[in-house]
């Protein structure tokens, strides 16, 4: 017979009032996650990729894929909020050391 203690009383209750996402859920994620990679893959196979805007909008769309997957199927958007707030904040600064490396060595330009 298990002890039930109020930590584990606790646990259980924090865990019941965040709603998870169901399989509808999951399904509607998978296919925007598929149209985002259909858009990809159809920029860079049209002249679009001659275009300056071509590798920052690459990486939007690859961020914006991120966003989902680690909101959705890696459950962050249902952690606490301590856990969003690391993980956004280095994904931030990732992109900002990223972008600044882009412009460094000539791959983006804004002129």
């Amino acid at each position: 017979m298990e002890k039930i203690t109020a930590q584990d009383a606790h646990q259980a209750e924090a865990h019941d009032e965040h709603k998870h996402p169901t399989w509808s859920t999951y399904w509607k994620i998978a296919l925007i996650l598929t149209i985002v990679t259909a858009v990809e893959v159809w920029l860079y196979e049209t002249s679009f990729r001659e275009s300056r805007f071509f590798i920052p909008i690459l990486l939007l769309l690859s961020l914006a894929k991120f966003v989902i997957v680690v909101m959705y199927y890696m459950h962050l958007k249902f952690d606490h909020k301590i856990f969003r707030t690391l993980f956004i904040g280095s994904s931030v600064l990732a992109s900002i050391i990223l972008t600044a490396l882009l412009l460094l060595f000539g791959q983006i330009s804004f002129g």
